[in-house]
């Protein structure tokens, strides 16, 4: 009886000295956290004292998606044998100047994605990898400043499609107003006076216009984490027709040696685009800007991402 109490004894103040190591460990933990977020404050405090100073500011990151796969006698499904695929690229870059009396801020977007979809039992069908998602945009904004938050500025913006029909469509917004920088981070352009030319080869039902451009732009840094959201809308003074808003998101996080997670998201409303693509590819002669079907344009890509 005397050693099965001793044993107990034993037993309870070995468990009451671990619960107590366990809680030191705890309490030490949690100091160690609380000192590594003031750590990344005043880093983060001493950035941003960094990216406040004159001179050029460059970044790029971008974000590759690729999915590959191949069935052989594979029954379950529709297609027993196949090879399929989905590769996409994405590129966000910026380069800005910033002097006490103007700024130059660039910026650049590319998407591009191929698709593969190929049924070996059909040698009718193609089994290369077709052109997907085509985006290229560059724009290149100028301003005098009038004070910290408010500039007369100038707005070139160009997008298209570079994989197929380069520059049918293509969009070049000219247009001068105001650049509004409530903070350091977040670019809103406001020009009332702003033309869109549209480009295109032979008929078609696109059409150049005298408008108002509204471009916001925020591009940040959180430590691993870079984000860019851009938004870009022309309102055409002659007709709601022949406005377009393109607004897109990019994510990226770093993990490793620049290599991370990214994900971008993108939608645009463009009725010219919806009419040409009804009449010239489905082949619906007779629709006109009053019936065609308008729906709104999405694409997203998810994959491995690296920050320059």
């Amino acid at each position: 009886m005397k050693k099965i109490v001793i044993t107990l004894a034993l037993a309870f103040v070995a468990t009451v000295g671990f619960s107590q190591t366990e809680e030191e460990l705890k309490g030490e933990l949690s100091a160690a956290k609380d000192s590594i977020a003031a750590i990344q404050g005043r880093a983060d405090a001493i950035q941003g004292a960094i990216d406040a100073l004159p001179g050029w500011k460059k970044g790029a990151f971008g974000t590759i998606g690729a999915n590959l796969s191949s069935f052989n006698n594979w029954y379950g499904q529709g297609t027993p044998d196949l090879s399929s695929g989905n590769i996409g690229v994405t590129v966000n870059a910026f380069a800005n100047l910033n002097e006490e009396k103007f700024f130059w801020r660039n910026s650049g977007n590319l998407n591009l994605a191929w698709v593969k979809f190929d049924d070996k039992n059909d040698d009718t069908d193609d089994d290369s990898f077709k052109k997907g998602t085509d985006v290229f945009n560059i724009t290149s904004l100028y301003g005098r400043k009038l004070n910290e938050k408010w500039a007369i500025s100038g707005l070139a913006e160009y997008r298209t499609t570079i994989l197929d029909n380069f520059n049918d469509p293509g969009y070049l917004d000219l247009g001068v107003g105001a650049t509004w920088t409530p903070i350091a981070d977040l670019v809103v352009v406001i020009h009332p006076l702003n033309y869109n030319f549209v480009f295109s080869n032979g008929d078609s039902v696109f059409e150049s216009s005298l408008g108002a451009k509204i471009v916001a732009d925020y591009t940040k840094k959180f430590g691993a984490v870079n984000f860019k959201s851009n938004l870009s809308m022309f309102q055409s003074y002659e007709s709601g027709d022949l406005s377009n808003t393109t607004w897109i998101n990019s994510f990226g996080y770093t993990l490793w040696n620049g290599i991370g997670l990214g994900f971008e998201f993108g939608l645009r409303d463009n009725k010219q685009e919806a009419l040409n693509y009804a009449i010239d590819t489905l082949g619906e002669t007779a629709t006109t800007f009053e019936t065609v079907d308008n729906k709104l344009q999405t694409y997203f890509l998810v994959g491995l991402n690296y920050a320059f």
